[in-house]
This record gives structure tokens, sequence and C-alpha cells, in this order.
């Protein structure tokens, strides 16, 4: 057993607590960071994207023709652009489609500010007990449920559709992790009944976040629909389906982050699927259930983890048909195709639940294609 420190970029996630005048600021320093962003957006579509140095070199002459642009944190405009340079390599890479316009309702509504020395030596991001220094907003009282290791690279100011307000803190920390040579394999076959079946036999039941909720939406829409549009009671409404919606992605995360933490500290190798997620969103039939599944989020968490802990994350190839292939003898049965199919035998003999087979079979691919024995 061999001790393994790291470095790591993690987040730590609080509620805080603003007072009137530093949530009219907070809003202010989200409005203008979206301003900033579909400001140069609009000049690149103009023109042609230039860089964000010569972009940055024409705040100051924004600012004066802006004047209320002075009000809020400088550095979180220029994270604004910063986050604009990054939509429009993703492009030029070919991964990602142009860049949009932030929408005032449709966009994440949050904005980012760096933490920076100055030459006395104090800095504009502090944290005292459970009080946090930012810039512009001075002292703000979080909800400091767990202690922050690491040093701070930056911070994300952000509010929620329920009207809370968050911070989520962006550190550099050393991890310490345990190399153990004789950690497992795992084969991770993703559905819908069962979110998770493994090589070695475990199923996972889907835990159907928001099937468990669906009631409650239902009867809140019908009674939104009976409201006039921009009263008080409908907007009393939207706060209160937007809190529903909260509290299943908070239980929906807590569930991913456990499982794929233990995955990844208890394993070796994971294979898992390559899965064209937006394109199996186009089924109607099972939008909704892959939606709630949230693989892609499970997916990304996995694959992080899996640095922290040294753990390879293999994804196996998309086109392999890991399901209708016979994990004793690579025979093919087209048949298993057919989703209601959960356990076939094979013209070996062999019989095979659907989900273990597959897993089964991702764990051999992913060998194979990683040169393992």
């Amino acid at each position: 057993m061999i001790k393994k420190f790291k470095a790591i970029n993690k987040a730590y996630k609080f509620r805080i607590y603003p007072n009137q005048e530093q949530q009219e600021l907070i809003d202010k320093t989200i409005g203008c960071s979206r301003f900033i962003y579909n400001d140069f957006l609009a000049k690149a579509k103009d023109n042609e994207y230039k860089s964000y140095t010569k972009y940055s070199r024409q705040l100051p002459q924004l600012k004066k023709e802006y004047e209320w642009l002075k009000e809020v944190d400088s550095i979180a405009l220029q994270q604004s652009l910063k986050d604009l340079d990054r939509a429009f390599k993703n492009f030029f890479s070919g991964k990602y489609n142009y860049p949009k316009f932030k929408s005032k309702r449709k966009a994440r509504q949050s904005y980012r500010t760096q933490k920076f020395i100055r030459p006395s030596g104090s800095t504009n991001i502090e944290i005292k007990d459970n009080c946090i220094k930012l810039p512009k907003l001075s002292w703000v009282k979080f909800a400091k449920s767990k202690e922050i290791k690491g040093k701070i690279n930056n911070v994300t100011v952000s509010k929620s559709k329920t009207g809370k307000y968050y911070i989520s803190i962006n550190v550099r920390q050393i991890l310490k992790t345990i190399v153990n040579n004789n950690q497992g394999e795992l084969g991770l076959d993703l559905g819908i009944k069962d979110f998770l079946t493994t090589s070695d036999g475990e199923h996972i039941s889907n835990p159907g976040h928001l099937s468990k909720y669906e009631d409650k939406l239902a009867k809140l829409q019908k009674k939104l629909a009976r409201k006039e549009e921009g009263s008080n009671n409908w907007h009393e409404l939207k706060k209160k389906i937007a809190k529903v919606h909260t509290k299943i992605k908070n239980i929906r995360k807590d569930f991913l982050h456990k499982l794929s933490t233990r995955l990844t500290k208890e394993n070796q190798l994971l294979v898992i699927e390559d899965l064209n997620v937006k394109g199996m969103l186009k089924n109607s039939k099972l939008a909704k259930h892959i939606s709630d599944c949230a693989w892609n989020m499970f997916t990304t968490m996995l694959e992080y983890k899996s640095k922290w802990y040294d753990c390879i994350l293999h994804k196996a190839d998309r086109f392999f048909a890991s399901s209708q292939t016979c994990s004793e003898c690579g025979n093919k049965n087209p048949k298993v195709k057919d989703l209601s199919i959960r356990s076939w035998t094979c013209k070996c003999g062999a019989t095979h639940d659907r989900d273990v087979n597959a897993s089964l079979n991702l764990l051999q691919q992913g060998k194979l294609e990683r040169g393992i024995n």
C-alpha cells in the first residue's frame, strides 16, 4: 500500500446570506457580466473574433461609455471575457456550436471573481469563521458546513431561480490517495430500470428522483395555469415550482456523487459505454427517464474523480454491441436489440442477464482496447 500526494482543483459550494445592499450589487454584477459577454459576442459576429487580450484592452473605454460598469467588480467583467474566449476556442476545436447570447431568464445567473494578492500582502478574497470577503461586497455571511482546504483560486457567486444566493469556492488542494495494486476492475452498464449494473453482478436501482415529485409538480403547474401571468400569485407559484426542481436536482447530485466516489475509490479500472445521450433524448417515450438519470453528469463525475483517485476510466467504442454479444463465446444475438428482453440463452448454452452480460462485455472490450491482459 503506497500513499500518493497530488494537487487537484476542487470546489466547495455554500449558501450565502447577503444583506439588501449586497443583493442589489450581486444582481448588478451578474447583469454587467452578461452585458459584457453579449456586447463582445455581437462585435465578434459583426467582424471576426479577435482574442481575450485585444478585447480586454477595450474594457476601459467601454466603462467610459457606460458609467454603471464602474459600480461592479472589474475582475468579474474580465472573467466574463475569458468565458467568451473559452467558448470561441471550444467552437474552433469543432466540438461545440457557435457561442450564443446569454439570456436574462434562461442563462445561469452568476459571475466569477478571481483571488489576487496586493503588493501590501493583503488579498481581495478572505475567509474568517463563517464570513467571506468578496470584491465590492465586503464581508458576507455563509453557511459553512465543512472546512475549506487548499488555496483559493476563484469564487463564483450565483443566484438560484428561487432567489437564494450561493458561492462556489474553487481551491487548489493537495489530495492524499492510497494506491493499491489489488484494486478491482469493473464494466459499468447504464440503464433506466437499474441505473447501473456492474460486471460483478451488482444492480444499483434507479432512484427515479423526478417520478417521486411528478404529482406535486403537476398540481403546481395546474395552479400556475389558472393564475394571471406576471401577477404576485403567479410569481409565488413559479418560486414554489423552482424549489421543487432544486430539491430534485440536489437529491440527484447527492446520489451521483456518492456512487461515483465509491466506484473510483474502490477500483483501478472502470469501463463505461460512450453513450450518445443527445441522440437518445430524441426518443419521446424515454426522453424524460433518460434525462432524470443524468448519465452525462455521472460520466463527468467519474472522469474527474478517476484522476483524483488514480483510477483508469475507459469509454468503450460507441458502436460495440455489448448487450447482443455473448460474454462466454462471443456469438452475437441481434434479437436482444429488443429492450423488453431482459435475459436470454446463447447457442453455447450460457444464460445471460441482459445488463450483467453487457457490463462483462464492456470490461472485456475496454481491456482489449487498452491492451490490458
